[in-house]
């Protein structure tokens, strides 16, 4: 990749959160909160329990509309996210859980995250004309390259329950990047995975981020330490800390606030 085209892939893949609050009734869960995830690296959102770390991914998804801020992704204003439309705003999540349905194969789990894409219409699929048949190949073949790039492709045809926790999650992981996204949520990716699996893992979300610009909130801070460029601390839905691991690691404010987490239950 030149050097022109790297630029252009950093600021389409940027995401801006600024001002942004949300209220609950009397509980303030988002406080003015602002942060930057730069296009092509990984940026770590941490804190204590009841940070806000939740909330504010379901804002970056449109699970919740906030009183006040704005986001833009690549430069332009999404005024309003909409859950069953991240796709097409090149926005992909995957969830605490593996989120995956137990009636199909690994292979069509994938598939379903390419969903949005599907050129065929209702008809042409519900007839089974020519048109919907390419789509479903075409698909078909684009879930299995998901596969492969996260070394699954021999589960295609397994179901989920015949799977261990860290080839579910990876699965989970493939369905969410078979759509493409430019701009990839990972919700807690090391949640169930035991202390063999997390290099690997580590390995995996780096190399996602020389497409995209990935966000990962984690609790796990051996990971987020090791994967992250930069790292934004959430205390109280306040941004408390921005900077690199070591940056964090050494702000006092980002100490106390983890030494008082039992506060936070």
């Amino acid at each position: 990749m030149n050097s022109d085209s790297s630029v252009g892939l950093e600021a389409s893949t940027s995401l801006d959160v600024h001002g942004v609050s949300v209220r609950f009734g009397g509980l303030t869960a988002l406080d003015d909160v602002s942060l930057t995830a730069a296009g092509r690296q990984v940026t770590g959102i941490i804190g204590p329990n009841g940070a806000g770390k939740t909330t504010l991914l379901n804002v970056l998804c449109g699970f919740v509309r906030p009183q006040s801020g704005t986001i833009s992704f690549g430069g332009r204003p999404l005024a309003r996210l909409r859950p069953h439309r991240l796709a097409g705003d090149g926005i992909a999540r995957t969830l605490q859980g593996t989120g995956l349905f137990a009636g199909l194969t690994v292979l069509e789990n994938v598939m379903t995250g390419a969903a949005s894409q599907r050129r065929a219409g209702f008809w042409s699929a519900m007839f089974g004309l020519p048109r919907s048949d390419r789509d479903e190949r075409r698909l078909r073949e684009r879930a299995r390259q998901a596969l492969d790039r996260l070394g699954i492709a021999d589960l295609a045809d397994d179901l989920p329950s015949a799977l261990a926790h860290g080839p579910r999650k990876r699965v989970a992981m493939a369905r969410a990047l078979v759509s493409e996204p430019r701009l990839l949520l990972l919700d807690e990716p090391a949640s169930g995975l035991n202390e063999a699996e997390l290099p690997g893992l580590g390995e995996l979300i780096s190399e996602l981020a020389a497409d995209a610009s990935v966000v990962v909130i984690e609790h796990r801070m051996d990971l987020v330490m090791s994967v992250c460029q930069q790292i934004h601390v959430l205390d109280f839905g306040k941004v408390i800390a921005s900077g690199t691991p070591q940056e964090v690691q050494a702000d006092p404010a980002v100490t106390a606030a983890y030494l008082g987490e039992a506060d936070h239950d």
